[in-house]
């Protein structure tokens, strides 16, 4: 399965989430839906997936996690703030750095609409 595949199956799930649940939770309650949706929709996913960073072949643990990694290919970084900032589109970055990953969703579950919270 692509990237792309993989994304529309996500977007849909996150949808169906932010449908029942609506804003101004916290992103725990999100997480867990959201993975229980992608879960059961067939998806491999890891949940606070620990990301070592690798310095001059020493492997050390900086407390990076990423929310969600689906099948190995999509980081995905969930928030409900009320506008994303630089460090989150830059954390979101980092962790498809440090994970080889060639996508990255930066969900906002605070929106009105979800489609105003995608990056």
């Amino acid at each position: 399965m692509t990237e792309n595949e993989i994304s529309k199956i996500i977007l849909d799930c996150a949808f169906k989430v932010h449908s029942a649940l609506g804003p101004g939770l916290l992103e725990s309650a999100y997480k867990e839906c959201l993975f229980y949706e992608l879960t059961k929709s067939g998806l491999r996913v890891e949940k606070e997936k620990t990301l070592p960073l690798i310095y001059e072949e020493v492997k050390l643990d900086c407390g990076y996690r990423i929310d969600l990694l689906v099948e190995n290919k999509v980081v995905i970084e969930l928030k409900s703030v009320e506008m994303f900032n630089d460090v989150h589109v830059a954390q979101t970055l980092t962790y498809m750095r440090l994970s080889g990953c060639k996508l990255g969703l930066l969900l906002n579950f605070y929106t009105r609409s979800l489609k105003d919270g995608i990056k």
